[in-house]
């Protein structure tokens, strides 16, 4: 671990978060922590022989087996308050991705039809509060990055139609999973990214060539006037991520004076660090 201190990032981090300071603004960060800890589960038995076999093993010492009940198979459709099916997921997306949108707005690669970063259940009307037949509703949250717009459409699922369209500019969001491989595409890809890379083969023995070798959380970078590059100066209009990538299986490593500007597609460096 020392050894791999030194190298151009300056820091392999280890343990479960790292502090940030400066001029950033950290939106939603949570650092991957002990997913499929033991954890133990208790004896769901019935029956006086179960119960005597639940007390002989507590005796023993012994925990007995937990009893995992089989998840219930999801319908196509929701009611009432239930959260969205897969199927409901899908198709408010599809729909709300349609028309104009489609054609005239960009992801976060380039490509045709703007970011989509998250699908929810609508709030109900309030004339629909205590209406058991209101139809249910999703908001569908799109990133534009033609022209730096976060879009949200509503979209009645009984209907099939968007009933609402919203705009907003300077709004930012978390970043979606695919944002997130992509401002790490694109570091990667950077002179900024040998330092990355060259702690990545210090931990590893590999090159490291692509994000599918990392795990990584982001947040949201703002630009405070004069704190940062100049390049950087529009980050909050623009969508700006700072990475914290970790090697699978091993350390985190410290990036945090890179900023990914994925509207630009511009990598920089923050001073002082």
């Amino acid at each position: 671990m020392r050894e791999i201190v030194r190298r151009h990032l300056g820091k392999v981090v280890a343990g479960t978060a790292i502090a940030v300071a400066g001029t950033a603004v950290m939106v939603g960060i949570t650092l991957p922590g002990t997913a499929g800890a033991d954890e133990s589960g208790g004896t769901n038995g019935s029956g006086g022989q179960s119960a005597q076999q639940s007390g002989q093993g507590q005796a023993n010492g012994a925990a007995q087996p937990g009893v995992v009940q089989k998840a219930p198979t999801e319908g196509k459709k929701g009611t009432g308050g239930d959260p969205l099916t897969d199927d409901e997921i899908q198709q408010a997306g599809k729909i709300a991705a349609s028309g104009q949108l489609l054609s005239a707005g960009k992801n976060v690669d380039g490509g045709r039809g703007p970011q989509r970063l998250r699908v929810d259940l609508a709030d109900p009307e309030n004339d629909e509060l205590d209406d058991p037949s209101a139809p249910r509703r999703a908001d569908v949250t799109f990133y534009d990055y033609k022209n730096d717009a976060l879009v949200t459409k509503t979209v009645n699922l009984d209907t099939g139609k968007v009933e609402q369209t919203g705009s907003q500019h300077g709004v930012q969001p978390p970043l979606s999973r695919a944002e997130n491989v992509e401002a790490a595409r694109l570091l990667i890809a950077d002179p900024l990214g040998a330092g990355l890379k060259a702690d990545y083969k210090d931990a590893t023995g590999h090159e490291l060539t692509s994000p599918d070798q990392l795990l990584f959380n982001s947040a949201v970078y703002r630009a405070t006037p004069g704190a940062q590059p100049a390049v950087l100066d529009k980050c909050g209009e623009h969508r700006c991520v700072r990475l914290f990538p970790k090697v699978k299986n091993g350390p985190w490593i410290d990036a945090r004076s890179l900023i990914i500007d994925l509207s630009a597609r511009k990598v920089a460096k923050l001073g002082g660090r």
